[in-house]
């Protein structure tokens, strides 16, 4: 790969994060432009408290992105996970949209060793232990 093509790439992947922060910008102004009622009854029709979909908001669209890494990562079958418990699977995507370990949990699940270490930093993982108990 020349140079140039790296460079390229980079411009490209700054465009599209600056790009995506921008947009993530505008529908939190949107959401903010909401009258206190309005939010209300969004975050009732959501089943979740207004301070938590206020975070969720403030979080961005991929605050969930690595709860179906990390289950994949450990073997465990979301889609089947959906149909048998979802509102487990919809509480652990409330508690991972909300935590604040996001970056050390992608470097763990980018280096593949998230099977041996999401119980350290997950807030989840009492969740994940229990499901995998009721695997055996």
């Amino acid at each position: 790969m020349n140079s140039r093509y790296k460079q390229n790439a980079a411009v490209e992947r700054l465009i599209e994060v600056f790009g995506n922060w921008l947009s993530h910008r505008r529908e939190i102004r949107e959401i903010r432009g909401l009258d206190s009622g309005d939010f209300a009854r969004i975050a009732q029709e959501l089943r979740v408290m207004p301070d938590e979909l206020d975070l969720f908001v403030r979080q961005g669209s991929h605050a969930i992105d690595a709860l179906p890494r990390l289950l994949q990562a450990l073997g465990i079958d979301e889609k089947a996970l959906a149909r048998a418990e979802p509102m487990v699977l919809r509480d652990m995507n409330r508690v991972c949209a909300a935590c604040r370990q996001k970056r050390q949990c992608n470097r763990v699940l980018d280096a593949g060793t998230s099977v041996g270490n999401y119980a350290d930093y997950c807030p989840n993982a009492s969740t994940i232990d229990a499901l995998e108990q009721n695997e055996k």
